[in-house]
């Protein structure tokens, strides 16, 4: 399959990358310095510059894009609307379908996250939870699935990884963390056999 991935620089893209062509799929990596993405080169690798805030650029960069995968997140200099941006790049792609990251206990996944969790991210997260919740009503409006993801680690990928909806969502004080590996796999298990098109999906370590 031919993949696109946005934020390929970013620590979840490049394992969306890495893991995409290991399985055999053509990427197209996209990124505001490509020469940054750190994926071995492959004949099926091609590095291309697009930024999300650029329409043009960015419009360039997903020009025909079958299958779109988003590691895009918001960096402490970006201002807000990022995400947004990019949603609105890959919904205006026109591609077969999208799969996008975003946090659980944001937007539709917060009544899910408990009072704690919610405040949390109320907190530390006030100036984000607009682009959020926007980036993910706009993916899920294009019939892409979005991942709510728990807090995000550097582990390994984990052996026992499963995909719940978000009515299964586990009932715990925090979310438990997960590593970008697991919620890699889990975003390309959906790119390669969608089952949850315009909806919000949770992976899960086990």
């Amino acid at each position: 399959m031919e993949f696109t991935v946005l934020g390929a620089t970013g620590a979840t893209g490049v394992e969306l990358t890495r893991q995409a062509l290991e399985r055999g799929h053509t990427v197209t990596a996209v990124a505001r310095n490509p020469d940054r993405i750190t994926v071995p080169a492959s004949d099926r690798l091609v590095r291309v510059a697009g930024d999300v805030r650029d329409p043009e650029s960015i419009g360039r960069a997903l020009k025909g894009a079958k299958v779109i995968l988003s590691g895009l997140g918001i960096a402490g200099k970006d201002a807000p609307g990022v995400l947004t941006a990019g949603a609105r790049a890959a919904a205006g792609a026109e591609p077969d379908f999208i799969v996008w990251l975003a946090a659980f206990g944001t937007g539709e996944s917060a009544p899910f996250a408990g009072v704690l969790t919610r405040t949390l991210l109320r907190t530390f997260m006030r100036n984000e939870l607009d682009d959020r919740t926007t980036a993910d009503a706009i993916v899920r409006r294009s019939g892409g699935t979005v991942f709510h993801a728990g807090p995000l680690s550097d582990g390994e990928l984990s052996p026992a990884r499963r995909t719940v909806s978000l009515d299964d969502a586990p009932r715990r004080l925090f979310p438990a963390r997960i590593s970008r590996a697991t919620v890699a796999a889990a975003m390309l298990d959906e790119a390669e056999r969608p089952e949850y098109g315009g909806r919000i999906a949770l992976p899960l370590a086990k």
